[in-house]
């Protein structure tokens, strides 16, 4: 069969022969063996009831096989044998351009070139999935071939429940990811209900189909580093020659390294796992890898005395990296963490003293001792990075749960009932982007060609610049970095995968780009359609106490109704696609988070659409931080308001502090 032809089929006809489990890449790590016998009767259950009768016996023990063995049933067998990258959209088989475009995304999101561990669909922060199983993968793509502009294909944790009838304005794909009752929404309630094949983690954008590869995520830590240096060097002085310490190489910590040499510093980013870290040296994110703790102290040395902007993967634990950098007096400017905590239990974060291997094995044999080891390990990593902040580093928590997780393991994080050290949110993102509107707004360009993606970045370019010119002082600085990094972006080679690009824009930005596009489209100098999407890390789309929304002060951080309401407006203004999911970046029960996609195809409607729901999406976003009183986003939504009429939202009025003194 051709590619075509195997994508239509769906489930086989024939039972396809057993496939050898591949040993070499980066597998996942073996999960947790959390299930009871007869739980594990339901987990083989549930996973035959995609597959005719008469393969049970044959498949019923292959499958226990697997779960024994990996601790998930990923049905490896029927995994397909073409080759999975993000094709051009004319090469899929599909009734409508929507659905071709929602293919070409899932295709690119488990890209071996893109995916964390694609032999399990998994496409970053160890556990990020597209699909539970290869199943569903293959019923997916066979209904969206198949999907006309009057249907709508509803995924429920991975799992395609169908096509249903719906209508042309309707999103042609919702998804839902780990959609919990509350109360079970724990750490090993995702273990054991993703193990029974009933809910999935599908992170921020690898269960919505917008992963572009480590690109998004480097353009928040550029926007990031560079700004927690403006805040801390002094007048003159430049990053070059300063350290940014920090640890993760995986799917979406692989861009610090790329973000620092971009921001211009000194980038040292340790990572445990060595097939994480050669794959991300030679895909030139990281200039240099060192494995010796006596090199690494030396070659940083020479780099500070040099005032080289470089980034060097330290193949090793952070924690020793940072004990060490203590003794040997070696001044860090600044320091994070990026490793995966919110699965702290499951291969997100490897404890100091144990090898990458012992760890692993660990895991699996004895996972309460893996989690004693963990523990103690974020106490000395805290207890390191203490006595660095007290000789004036400045360390931030990227979003990861590094605060939380080290709470919780008794690390001496406090200070009184708060965290000793802030979110990036809450002293950079918060406050000078989101509040003013400004998020990862992205596109790809479905023709697959670079050169479509060269005009584009000039298409970007030149609407900033213009918008730039009259904006007002508050957002001169955003717009610039902006400016720059969208002209630097083709020489810093940051594609993976798809021709994609993503820049931080608000409202106006996003609409008048996505124009600008469409017309683009509709003239024919731009070869194919383009998807248009965000990073769920945005003004609007989630709810996280402790990343996103973690500089919302009224109490409503700890809410979920702004992320609920984003997917709910953006499906019924014309977004092609709309997802949610419980997890992302913080942990499972952390936070809500909600994404959309949008195909411009040059036409009128498509226009419509992307001018309505570009609006909704960032504009809610705004007016509940407003309503939060946060200063930034009350200048910007009223600024909206003067520009737009129909616009009308609730502005909260301010209270006397004094009047509160005495009351209680």
């Amino acid at each position: 069969m051709d590619f075509k032809a195997q994508i239509k089929q769906g489930i086989p006809s024939q039972l396809p022969a057993p496939k050898p489990y591949p040993t070499e890449g980066n597998p996942a790590p073996k999960r947790k063996d959390i299930l009871n016998t007869a739980e594990k009767q339901l987990a083989i259950r549930n996973a035959l009831r995609y597959f005719p009768t008469a393969w049970h016996a044959e498949l019923a023990p292959e499958f226990a096989d697997e779960l024994q063995e990996y601790g998930r049933i990923y049905m490896h067998r029927f995994k397909p044998d073409y080759a999975m990258y993000a094709r051009p959209i004319s090469e899929y088989p599909a009734q409508c351009a929507q659905a071709a475009s929602i293919m070409l995304m899932i295709q690119n999101n488990l890209d071996p070139a893109v995916a964390q561990h694609p032999e399990e669909l998994i496409t970053y922060g160890g556990n990020g999935a597209v699909f539970q199983n290869w199943a569903q993968y293959l019923l997916c793509m066979k209904y969206l071939s198949e999907m006309t502009e009057e249907q709508t294909l509803h995924m429920y944790s991975g799992h395609p429940m169908g096509l249903f009838p719906s209508h042309k304005e309707a999103p042609r794909v919702v998804v839902t990811n780990g959609m919990m009752i509350p109360n079970y929404s724990q750490p090993d309630d995702w273990e054991k209900y993703n193990a029974l094949g009933v809910t999935q983690y599908g992170q921020m954008t690898a269960g919505s189909y917008m992963y572009i590869g480590p690109q998004g995520i480097v353009h928040g830590t550029t926007i990031t580093v560079m700004n927690a240096f403006r805040m801390k060097l002094k007048s003159g002085e430049t990053p070059q020659g300063k350290i940014f310490l920090t640890a993760g190489l995986g799917g979406m910590s692989g861009a610090q390294p790329k973000a620092g040499n971009i921001a211009q510093c000194i980038t040292i980013c340790a990572e445990v796992n060595p097939n994480a870290a050669q794959k991300r040296h030679e895909q030139g994110w990281v200039d240099e890898l060192i494995s010796d703790m006596d090199s690494l102290v030396a070659r940083t040395r020479l780099a500070m005395a040099n005032n080289e902007v470089v980034s060097i993967a330290f193949v090793g634990n952070i924690v020793a990296v940072w004990e060490r950098f203590d003794t040997e007096n070696i001044f860090v400017h600044l320091g994070s963490d990026q490793t995966s905590l919110h699965n702290p239990w499951a291969g997100g974060y490897y404890p100091v003293g144990l090898s990458f291997e012992t760890a692993n094995e660990l895991m699996a044999s004895d996972p309460d001792a893996f989690k004693l080891a963990v523990e103690a390990s974020l106490r000395r990593q805290v207890a390191a990075i203490n006595k660095h902040t007290a000789k004036g580093t400045y360390f931030f928590d990227y979003g990861n749960a590094f605060l939380l997780q080290a709470s919780r393991a008794g690390a001496a994080i406090m200070d009184g009932d708060k965290f000793k050290y802030p979110s990036y949110v809450q002293d950079i993102l918060g406050p000078k982007c989101f509040d003013y509107g400004f998020g990862p707004f992205r596109w790809v360009c479905t023709s697959g060609k670079a050169e479509d993606l060269r005009k584009t970045d000039a298409i970007a370019a030149r609407v900033l610049r213009e918008i730039k010119a009259a904006s007002p002082q508050e957002i001169q600085e955003q717009m610039q970095d902006n400016i720059q990094w969208i002209e630097q972006a083709e020489e810093n080679r940051l594609v993976v995968g798809s021709q994609a690009r993503i820049l931080y824009a608000d409202a106006e930005g996003r609409a008048k780009i996505a124009q600008a596009f469409n017309d683009a489209i509709a003239s024919g100098d731009l070869a194919g359609p383009v998807v248009l999407g965000r990073d769920h890390h945005d003004v609007s789309g989630t709810d996280s106490p402790f990343r996103e929304t973690s500089n919302i002060f009224d109490g409503s951080s700890f809410t979920a109704d702004m992320a609920i309401q984003n997917v709910i407006g953006d499906s019924f203004r014309g977004a092609t696609w709309v997802s949610i999911h419980n997890g992302g970046g913080v942990g499972w029960g952390e936070v809500i988070n909600g994404g959309f996609g949008m195909l411009l195809d040059g036409s009128d409607e498509a226009s419509r659409r992307l001018q309505s729901m570009l609006f909704f999406d960032v504009n809610n976003g705004i007016a509940r931080r407003g309503w939060a009183r946060n200063q930034e986003a009350l200048f910007a939504i009223k600024r909206e308001m003067a520009r737009t009429p129909q616009l009308q939202v609730t502005l909260p009025e301010m209270v006397d502090d004094q009047l509160l003194e005495g009351l209680f």
